[in-house]
């Protein structure tokens, strides 16, 4: 059995780190660069950075941002927002990344995620999707989370792992920000109709919901946010929590 990873998600706005509730009301939660080198320490297994307004605002993800940040982490490390082209994947690798993870514009042109994996490998290439669920069922959201669209959450994920993508990274909405738990329904659904790894986000607030999410919602890695960047879970607490679930985590 694959180790279940545990992932840290900087919220990036004008330079610094931000949380919000329900893609809302964001607040400030940081450094981004003493807080990526503190998860790094800390034993986090992955690192996440989301410029989440680049895409609504029209504009590149900070690269010099990104070079800093990798300099300062010796973890696997993925990117996003305001990813275009392959000039920008190739800009953002060149910057230290290790992984580009694309949405809207990967709704707005799914053949983007081919060009990504067939360029870069399918392990660079990460989909995200932001997702709330409608009367007509759980719909996917661009622009973070600004505009509904009409692509349904279980086709679009099947169509990117067709299409090349090496993971699926989920946020439900309704969850995020919250701290009640992860959509673990809708996770568990994907988990059984995905071959490629799903990881959780949108929800975390206490260790437990690590847990669900990785027994209930089937996840192969779950990231969080809040609860890191205002010390209501420390990352070793949590693995040594999760070990004793039975749950294999990476040391």
């Amino acid at each position: 059995m694959l180790a279940k990873r545990i992932i840290s998600c900087l919220d990036i706005k004008d330079g610094q780190t931000v949380k919000g509730t329900n893609f809302l009301n964001l607040r400030q939660a940081g450094d981004p660069v003493e807080l990526a080198r503190a998860y790094s320490d800390q034993g986090v297994d992955e690192l996440v950075f989301l410029d989440i307004t680049a895409s609504f605002e029209g504009r590149k993800t900070f690269t010099e941002l990104v070079k800093r940040i990798a300099e300062n982490i010796n973890i696997p490390f993925t990117v996003g927002g305001g990813i275009h082209e392959l000039s920008d994947v190739d800009r953002l690798l060149s910057a230290g990344a290790d992984k580009i993870s694309v949405n809207s514009a990967a709704i707005r042109h799914p053949e983007l995620i081919d060009e990504i994996a067939s360029h870069f490998g399918s392990q660079v290439c990460v989909l995200a999707v932001d997702a709330k669920q409608t009367p007509q069922g759980w719909k996917c959201y661009l622009n973070g989370g600004r505009v509904e669209t009409e692509r349904e959450l279980f086709s679009w994920v099947r169509e990117g792992q067709e299409r090349g993508a090496g993971e699926v990274l989920f946020t439900s909405m309704d969850h995020d920000g919250v701290r009640q738990g992860y959509a673990n329904e809708a996770l568990a659904q994907m988990a059984d109709a995905l071959s490629i790894p799903v990881i959780a986000s949108g929800g975390a607030g206490k260790m437990e919901h690590f847990r669900d999410a990785f027994k209930v919602g089937k996840a192969d890695a779950a990231l969080a946010a809040g609860v890191f960047h205002f010390g209501d879970i420390k990352i070793p607490e949590l693995k040594s929590y999760l070990c004793s679930e039975n749950i294999v985590i990476r040391n």
